[in-house]
């Protein structure tokens, strides 16, 4: 697989762009961006003037690589450089990255790798011409969720450091050295249903914990996986002086002392109670093992200062010795990998970016907070007031090419006889309004949105009545266009709440609820009936672009969030300054409508109808453990038939 543009937390990797683009040859007459509202903030709102001569770099360390990039106050990429750990450090034993126990499920890697990864970008930069003097302020990333295991010793290591020697021949020193434990666990890691469960039911039942911290319980999540690390490792955990995620780990080695946990990254921990901005007691309880015991895991975790946007400090002086940095370079706080990206565009509140790789992955900027165990919420990195919705979706572009792969005509790996289908079924299969509608859904892997094993389903829905009948699941052409109304169904069913009606700029009419802008990333991005399909179910106001800002997405997120930390005005907000900057004509073309009236209702309709066809499927298949209904499964059939009201 080919990573590329943006990353996913996880549901699976970072959002991860297919192999094959699901392109044609020509985009045909697309128009060109009619509008740019980051001209308009120029306009209007100034923003400061760049420093001139200043250099701001950005990192994202992720489970197979370490980018580390530079841009300048204009924010103009000018270097770049990366380590890939399998490549470049064999040593570690690892395999894309992590190091495996099968017989547990655990997925991990060891710290120390990273620790020599800092080294090698910096000298790779450094080789590329970099002049560190020239650096006024850093960020960065790391994948969400995975924690760090500092010992006693780890401050003092940290900040004594000699800038003659590399950092893992001065942290992995002595006894224990700067980790208590040696390795951390992955986003990838499912060893901890039974911490999970213990999770979802403490307060009383998934949803609750969701409206508590912003997310259900996830194999994942930092809090399950520090209450196993506790129960495994007693010895390692009492030597635990201090956790840190991953984003904060690599703060640290750059500050010289243990950072902070940041205030978007904590919120993908199971443990932070977004509504009072503090740590959950009742969690951390859970996860110490005692009432006695939580204090003490209150201070391992650390402050969680309110800002996503004031330093942390100057950077380590080992990094000044050694690579030339000044000594006054900032270090601004460092956050997860997906809150990092939503940085990149930089997103308004109601736009919509939607990653159509491999896997699928939604992401939207919102004043809206409406947690739910479907998805998450986490609070915004730079803005207060704002949350980053996420909804992670396993099947996206090889179930598109499942489904390309069977149209008539189609030569291989070719997306014209797809596209050629597509456009000519009309939207959910309505020849006329008195017509069923087609829906389905289409699952070649589990699915965890909703929570479905493989298969494929197909139901007719019948509007005025409400009911809902099985079809054959055989394929039809209707489904090169249905598939791809099935993903955007499914995300304007979950999405819906969060968005809010908007004067058409063109006309003055006041429109349906629906995104400002929806932008599209990944493989799929390339294909203009996916566009024009995702435009027509998800609406969008000023329409659909296609955002290309290369495979830097997360560390230009950094690196533009660390010239915010360091060049803005008191009360001026990351939006403000980085938008006035941000040359949308480089990185963004329009490629799609969006609202089409009588259309965008039709699809209104057709989302109860996937709702009940969803709920329908859930009961009956988690229940029967794979006797279909209404369809299916991938290696078996069973074409039932009946109706439902």
């Amino acid at each position: 697989m080919a990573f590329s543009l943006i990353r996913s937390s996880k549901c699976p990797e970072p959002l991860m762009d297919h192999d094959v683009v699901e392109n044609c040859d020509s985009f045909g007459s697309m128009d060109s961006i009619p509008l740019n509202p980051w001209g308009f903030l120029k306009q209007f709102f100034g923003g400061n003037a760049p420093v001139k001569g200043a250099l701001y770099m950005g990192f994202d360390l992720s489970t197979q690589q370490l980018k580390g990039i530079v841009v300048d106050s204009d924010l103009k990429l000018v270097h770049e450089a990366k380590v890939d750990f399998d490549a470049d450090l064999k040593k570690y034993g690892i395999e894309k990255g992590v190091l495996t126990n099968p017989s547990e499920g655990e997925v991990f890697a060891p710290p120390a790798m990273w620790l020599d990864a800092v080294n090698l970008v910096l000298d790779r930069l450094r080789d590329d011409g970099l002049d560190f003097s020239k650096v006024k302020g850093l960020s960065g990333a790391g994948m969400q969720h995975g924690t760090v295991f500092w010992s006693a010793d780890a401050e003092r290591l940290l900040a004594s450091l000699d800038g003659g020697k590399t950092l893992v021949e001065q942290l992995e020193s002595g006894v224990r050295g700067a980790f208590a434990h040696p390795m951390s666990p992955n986003w990838q890691d499912a060893s901890t249903q039974k911490q999970c469960d213990l999770f979802d039911q403490h307060l009383g039942s998934p949803q609750t914990l969701a409206d508590v911290t912003g997310s259900k319980a996830h194999h994942r999540f930092s809090g399950p996986q520090i209450m196993r690390y506790r129960t495994k490792y007693p010895s390692h955990y009492e030597h635990t002086a201090r956790i840190s995620l991953v984003s904060s780990f690599l703060s640290s080695v750059f500050l010289g002392k243990v950072a902070p946990i940041d205030i978007s990254d904590v919120t993908g921990m199971n443990l932070w109670e977004v509504g009072k901005g503090a740590w959950s007691d009742s969690l951390l309880e859970l996860t110490a093992g005692s009432k006695a015991a939580m204090p003490e895991l209150k201070r391992k975790l650390g402050q969680v200062p309110e800002s996503g946007g004031d330093s942390f400090g100057s950077i380590s002086k080992y990094f000044v010795t050694r690579y030339g940095f000044p000594a006054d370079c900032q270090i601004i706080p460092f956050t997860g990998d997906n809150p990092s990206t939503i940085l990149a565009l930089p997103l308004r509140p109601s736009d919509a970016m939607v990653s159509l790789g491999t896997s699928t992955t939604f992401l939207m900027s919102t004043s809206v907070w409406q947690p739910d165990p479907a998805y998450h919420f986490m609070n915004h990195p730079t803005t207060p007031g704002l949350y980053m919705f996420m909804l992670c979706y396993k099947n996206g572009g090889l179930a598109r090419e499942q489904i390309r792969d069977q149209v008539k005509g189609t030569v291989a790996k070719s997306w014209d006889q797809f596209n050629e289908a597509a456009y000519s079924t009309p939207p959910v299969s309505q020849k006329s309004s008195a017509d069923d509608m087609r829906l389905g859904l289409y699952f070649p892997r589990p699915e965890i949105v909703p929570n479905l094993h493989a298969g494929q389903w197909r139901y007719s829905y019948n509007a005025q009545s409400g009911e809902l009948k099985p079809q054959s699941s055989d394929f039809v052409s209707d489904d090169a266009r249905n598939i791809v109304e099935s993903q955007m169904l499914s995300l304007r069913l979950r999405s819906g709440s969060l968005v809010k009606s908007e004067k058409d700029p063109k006309s003055g009419k006041v429109l349906p609820p629906q995104p400002r802008r929806v932008y599209l990333v990944g493989g799929g991005s390339a294909n203009p009936a996916i566009a024009r399909i995702a435009g027509e179910v998800l609406g969008s106001v000023e329409g659909v672009y296609k955002l290309d800002i290369g495979g830097n997405a997360c560390a230009l997120g950094s690196a533009y969030k660390a010239v915010w930390g360091c060049e803005r005005k008191p009360g001026q907000t990351f939006e403000d300054l980085i938008g006035s900057r941000w040359d949308e004509d480089q990185f963004v073309k329009h490629v799609a409508d969006g609202y089409k009236e009588g259309v965008f209702e039709t699809y209104g309709e057709a989302v109860k109808g996937f709702e009940k066809m969803e709920k329908l499927v859930l009961s009956q298949e988690v229940e029967q453990h794979g006797i279909k209904t209404g369809g299916k499964m991938i290696g078996g059939r069973d074409e039932s038939k009946g109706s439902v009201a």
